[in-house]
């Protein structure tokens, strides 16, 4: 529940330049996890936090660390003050932006330090002093194997999308991380937010965080009221690009997300939209950094309509009116599905989330509504019904093995 003393960003009593960032962007109310994670942060208690998608987890943590920043004395050295890690290069850039309009008027130094790009700017980014490091796991681990990172003025580690860096197979990387840090801090306060509360959150939070203050708003069975989401039977992978086909003929959907499994799905699929006619581009984990931002930024300015991608747009992009969310597959972790329908229905706005189900989803769609508690509208499109019955559907459904991946395990205890 959202403390009432805590209504207003002034009653937060953030550093005056924070405050007057705030201010001109016309903020004034904080989101209940800005609300409730802010003060335990700022009165250097390590935090867990889970909130769904858009609810403003990241400058629930900027803020604080800002506000930690402005308002003690810079140690001597060159080392960052604070390392935010995130699985991907789009949410180290959507918490560099935060930064860059909170920290507008606070002379703030930060770099990220992610995959995708060449690593003579890092080296240099990396010898100069740090206010606040924004990094991926992978890279940063590249930087510390060869003793390119000074931890010696370290005093905050935030671990953002905790949930999806652990699917990412990140957790011995990040374990590695936590105790480089740990070893050199004097006092490492150490926050960590997520979508959700998995079994390995949990219990990677029990041995990396010290007392935790735990902050829930919500599960993973999330309204999205707001959302319509629908479900249409095909009888496979060709059905389904008729049917897709199909659907962005409807001049309603202004700008749309299409997922796919794999890299390759995405780049083909894609090309195939283009030679339609679609405004389309991919987007995955294969690209090089500069090409995902340029695509980003397409989509941004409206030069994209039709975006393929893979679950690296499942979180951290941030479009204003994006219509439509289309599952061409499901994902192979069931809480993706929330995170990719999260993308339409944003800021108070109404969005379509549709999937395209062949008898060899229905074991995906199961758990997913299992995962939301309640069913998902299974319909036909008009002119495009399946060749195959209802049984075929029910058979598989009710025979086929169960896909999902196994979520890692562990974490490392810091030291007492």
């Amino acid at each position: 529940m959202k403390d009432p003393t805590m209504s207003t960003f002034d009653a937060l009593r953030l550093h005056p330049k924070l405050a007057q960032a705030l201010a001109a962007k016309e903020f004034t109310t904080p989101t209940p996890v800005q609300a409730q994670a802010i003060p335990p942060i700022m009165n250097g208690e390590e935090v867990m936090a889970c909130a769904p998608t858009g609810t403003g987890k990241t400058a629930a943590f900027v803020l604080p660390a800002l506000h930690r920043i402005l308002s003690h004395p810079a140690p001597k050295g060159h080392g960052p003050r604070v390392l935010v890690l995130t699985p991907t290069r789009e949410l180290a850039q959507q918490v560099m932006e935060n930064v860059r309009l909170f920290g507008k008027h606070a002379g703030i130094r930060t770099g990220a330090i992610v995959g995708g790009v060449g690593y003579g700017p890092q080296f240099q980014l990396l010898r100069n002093p740090l206010d606040m490091l924004v990094a991926t796991p992978g890279r940063l681990i590249d930087h510390l194997e060869q003793d390119r990172i000074d931890f010696s003025r370290i005093e905050m580690v935030v671990l953002d999308e905790a949930d999806k860096m652990l699917d990412m197979g990140f957790l011995k990387p990040v374990q590695r991380i936590l105790k480089a840090a740990d070893d050199k801090a004097a006092r490492l306060q150490v926050l960590l937010f997520s979508a959700t509360f998995t079994d390995s959150v949990n219990k990677f939070a029990a041995k990396a965080l010290i007392d935790p203050v735990r902050i829930e708003l919500a599960s993973a069975k999330v309204d999205h009221s707001q959302i319509t989401q629908k479900a249409f039977r095909s009888d496979g992978a060709a059905h389904k690009m008729l049917m897709l086909e199909e659907l962005l003929k409807n001049p309603a959907v202004t700008q749309a997300i299409v997922f796919r499994a794999t890299k390759h799905g995405s780049d083909k699929l894609a090309n195939q939209l283009e030679k339609m006619g679609h405004k389309a581009a991919a987007l995955h984990g294969g690209m090089k950094q500069n090409a995902r931002k340029r695509t980003l930024d397409a989509l941004q300015h409206g030069k994209v309509r039709v975006l393929v991608a893979t679950d690296v747009a499942a979180r951290g992009i941030d479009v204003k009116g994006l219509s439509h969310v289309i599952n061409f597959d499901l994902p192979q972790v069931a809480e993706d599905y929330i995170h990719r329908i999260g993308r339409t229905g944003r800021a108070g706005e109404t969005g379509q989330a549709l999937s395209l189900i062949a008898p060899s989803d229905v074991p995906m769609l199961k758990d997913i509504e299992k995962l939301l508690g309640k069913r998902i509208e299974m319909a036909f499109m008009p002119g495009f019904e399946p060749e195959l019955s209802q049984a075929d559907f029910s058979q598989q459904g009710a025979k086929a093995p169960r896909t999902f991946k196994t979520k890692p395990r562990g974490g490392a205890r810091r030291r007492a």
